[in-house]
């Protein structure tokens, strides 16, 4: 049986992986959404969805600050619009890196 500081040392460090990803991705993330979307939109409506959610994560998270926002519905909508996180064929290198990273952040979020 874990102790209560073994216990908030696994809780601190599930946290500030969150964090740290959340710091590495999320302005990648901001310029990148937005460019897939133009870019592959009309042939992948789907990722519209996508943009629309992730614009709510981020938000979340500026609001949330260091605290640990509220993003399980977010994330589970991201994993339906996008089949959790498969890239589809004909999509350029960004449109994968962005669905990378989604999927990561949605790990560390989860762990």
């Amino acid at each position: 049986m874990e102790s209560a500081n073994e216990e908030r040392k696994i809780t601190m460090t599930d946290k500030n992986r969150f964090n740290r990803v959340k710091e590495e991705y999320l302005p990648l993330l901001e310029q990148y959404v937005p460019i897939v979307a133009r870019v592959h939109g009309g042939s992948h409506p789907e990722f519209h969805e996508v943009k629309k959610v992730f614009d709510k994560i981020s938000d979340k998270m500026k609001q949330a600050g260091i605290n640990k926002a509220e993003l399980e519905r977010e994330f589970t909508s991201l994993r339906d619009i996008t089949d959790n996180y498969t890239v589809p064929a004909d999509v350029c290198e960004t449109y994968e890196a962005v669905y990378n990273m989604l999927a990561e952040l949605d790990q560390a979020y989860h762990s």
